[in-house]
């Protein structure tokens, strides 16, 4: 998500580096100035090509307005995933405590004030956004005072993402991942009974099939209060004649993870590859 909100960013940048300086009031200039050298000297690439259109235009800040916006969407979403692993009913990250502060009624309580406030301040963009677009709404050329509302909306924006994005790396840095408890998370309950479907796939039974066959099996071990990975070789052949030893391999959390080994999928070695070239793109 960051990285696509990277390239919004520099796709942004093109638009707004283009230079206004010239187009005067609203119609330009009687003077004999050269805008296309005046940009060389000031490092502009370029020039805007319509004087009225130039006083009034802001789309360059709705264009910045909505990235920022969904920066700070992207950046909520990571909030809501940090206080949910935080919370006491999944335990699967600690918070530093530096970013937390304490219940003012329950001792043993811990605060995600950070992610908490981050996600709030979401709303706070989107309303700047929504904020120049209504204010351009039906505006006519060319200058209208209307538009001096324009820069507290984007500045405010800009300033909120940006220690929104420093605090939550810092965040990011310091805490802890409960390794054990991921692990027993990911203990039973059915966790690999699309193993077993994509198994008889690879034994030659058609999905569909293979995933009644499967929904049978998870409903004896329910039934039964097992884990699919308590069945014996004789008791799984009895869903399916197709069910061989090797399927025991397939029935481990890590072997499932590490067959998602297409592009994009969990395999350790996808993943490590995938940090390298994060690692290389925002460095």
């Amino acid at each position: 998500m960051i990285e696509r909100d990277k390239g919004r960013f520099r796709d942004a940048s093109v638009r707004v580096n283009v230079m206004p300086l010239g187009a005067g009031a609203l119609a330009g200039t009687n003077y004999p100035i050269d805008r296309r050298f005046t940009a060389e000297l000031l490092g502009f690439p370029s020039v805007t090509h319509n004087s009225l259109d130039t006083v009034s235009d802001r789309d360059f800040m709705i264009e910045v307005a909505s990235a920022l916006s969904i920066t700070m969407m992207h950046l909520s979403r990571l909030s809501e995933e940090l206080i949910l692993w935080s919370s006491q009913e999944f335990r699967f990250i600690e918070l530093p405590d530096a970013f937390c502060t304490g219940s003012s009624m329950m001792p043993q309580k811990k605060n995600p004030d950070v992610p908490e406030l981050v996600r709030g301040k979401t709303g706070r963009v989107y309303g700047h956004l929504i904020n120049l677009l209504t204010m351009l709404k039906a505006l006519p050329l060319s200058y209208n005072r209307d538009l001096q509302e324009d820069k507290p909306a984007l500045f405010d924006a800009l300033d909120t993402v940006t220690a929104s994005v420093k605090i939550l790396t810092e965040l990011m840095r310091r805490l802890t991942v409960n390794r054990e408890v991921l692990k027993q998370a990911v203990q039973g309950g059915g966790m690999l009974a699309t193993e077993v479907a994509d198994y008889l796939v690879t034994r030659g039974i058609p999905f569909r099939e293979a995933h009644a066959i499967t929904g049978r099996l998870v409903r004896a071990a329910l039934d039964q209060s097992r884990e699919l990975t308590s069945f014996s070789l004789e008791e799984l052949r009895t869903f399916s004649e197709r069910i061989e030893k090797g399927l025991f391999a397939r029935l481990t959390i890590t072997a499932a993870i590490d067959r998602k080994s297409q592009i994009g999928g969990t395999s350790r070695t996808r993943v490590e590859q995938r940090i390298k070239e994060l690692e290389r793109i925002f460095s």
